[in-house]
């Protein structure tokens, strides 16, 4: 983007309905809309303020805090970033999809940075009545990847354990794309046969088979102008996935009796707990079929993998749960639950949690109110294989070995997935680096 003057700047600022800001090289917001300022301001002031100071509460730039900094990303390859952080707003901690441009002269200097915010509306990340809620690495990752595939027309196709919340993740893709106003309809294709399938998806006419004594409307139909969610998938036999390929490639299909083709309008979200990988290469799903559904995969995390979030979503399933808004949860029921390894995931954390409401006469679930399978079952600590124990930093610095044995980017991405700041990662390969000089400090 090339801008010729400050007014030129300050006026695409107000033409912008959402936050937005103009920053300097050093991070410095030097003129802001009003919706940047009452969202961030509110009574303070903000101008000649560092970005990262005022949307985050740091001291320090956010790559140096252990995330990615789209300003820092945007100067180093003069071109547009794009990411998602939490901010801090006048609301608490929200969830915010952050678009840095770099603003060049005539010359093709970068000059400034326009920053545009979009606060993502689909989570949460404090306690909620509705929605999906989470603020850890795992969560905002899934999160990061949904805000990209909604508002385009792909298939998407949601991988993910029992219990992870894949029809909740498909309903935030509806809720946040251009169908948001169409219908969210959905099918479960578990144990539906071929008749029942047909007839469930398709719809049929009146008199099409024994039983059928008026027309109906199929879920195809139904979806019109909306979207279409297949829950697992992979349960759909063989024999009929020929059926739904029909209806992906050619965008038509004609109810059960009936002659004339219908057109389908429907943006296409699966979900599938089972590898379609290998069962296409067992034979036991179609690979072109396969391919149709899952142009844009989306792996939801395992409870166990977003463990930071179990006191967050204890709190939202409690104002969730019929009796529980008023029902606290004690930081030894929360400790307890962490040691847990959760192999129904949310949904188990939600039963465990309605059975405990039901115990809780005091107003707080404790230890003693948690099912004995939380205690007995082996947690994911238990289960890491160890003849003796080793020093934590022994631990560390052969698990950095590995990391940099197998790891191909740059140091900088490397430091995000690890969760610490880039400094911090190059201070600990350098101090690798003394007891061995197989790797470099790139």
């Amino acid at each position: 983007m090339v801008i010729e003057s400050f007014s030129e700047i300050a006026g695409i600022l107000n033409a912008h309905p959402e936050p937005a800001a103009l920053l300097s090289l050093d991070y410095e917001i030097l003129a802001a809309n009003e919706s940047y300022t009452q969202l961030y301001g509110g009574d303070q002031r903000i101008l000649s303020r560092k970005c990262f100071e005022v949307s985050h509460g740091y001291a320090v730039p956010c790559d140096q805090a252990g995330e990615s900094c789209p300003l820092k990303r945007c100067s180093e390859t003069g071109k547009k970033q794009r990411v998602l952080h939490l901010h801090n707003t006048c609301h608490g901690e929200e969830h915010v999809d952050v678009e840095m441009t770099p603003i060049k002269n005539e010359a093709g200097e970068v000059i400034y940075f326009l920053e545009k915010m979009h606060l993502v509306k689909e989570a949460a990340a404090s306690p909620s009545g509705l929605g999906m809620v989470g603020r850890s690495k795992a969560f905002n990752t899934m999160l990061e990847m949904i805000q990209r595939a909604a508002p385009s027309e792909i298939s998407v196709l949601l991988l993910g354990e029992s219990g992870t919340g894949k029809e909740l993740v498909a309903q935030a893709i509806h809720q946040a794309s251009r169908r948001s106003k169409g219908a969210f309809v959905t099918v479960e294709c578990s144990g539906l046969t071929e008749s029942l399938f047909e007839s469930e998806l398709f719809g049929h006419e009146k008199g099409s088979f024994t039983g059928a004594i008026s027309r109906k409307q199929g879920l195809v139909a139904a979806a019109r102008g909306g979207t279409l969610f297949l829950d697992e998938v992979g349960d759909i036999p063989l024999s009929l996935q020929v059926k739904l390929l029909r209806l992906i490639e050619s965008g038509t299909y004609r109810t059960v009796g009936g002659i004339e083709p219908q057109h389908a309008d429907f943006r296409l979200v699966c979900a599938t707990h089972k590898s379609l990988k290998t069962m296409v290469a067992e034979g036991r799903f179609r690979q072109d079929l396969y391919y149709r559904i899952s142009a844009f995969p989306i792996d939801l995390p395992r409870l166990a993998e977003r463990k930071e979030d179990l006191k967050l979503l204890a709190n939202t399933l409690l104002k969730r749960i019929p009796g529980g808004e008023a029902v606290a949860i004690s930081s030894k029921a929360l400790r307890a639950l962490g040691l847990y390894a959760f192999p129904g995931n949310v949904r188990e954390l939600r039963n465990i949690l309605e059975r405990a409401v039901l115990f809780a006469d005091g107003g707080v679930i404790e230890p003693e109110h948690l099912p004995s399978e939380v205690f007995e079952s082996p947690s994911e600590v238990d289960s890491v294989p160890c003849q003796t124990i080793l020093p934590l930093t022994q631990v560390e610095d052969d698990y950095l070995r590995w990391v940099l044995s197998h790891y191909q980017g740059e140091n900088r991405d490397l430091a995000i997935q690890l969760g610490v700041s880039e400094r911090t990662l190059y201070r600990k390969i350098k101090a690798l680096n003394t007891k061995n000089k197989d790797f470099l400090l790139k």
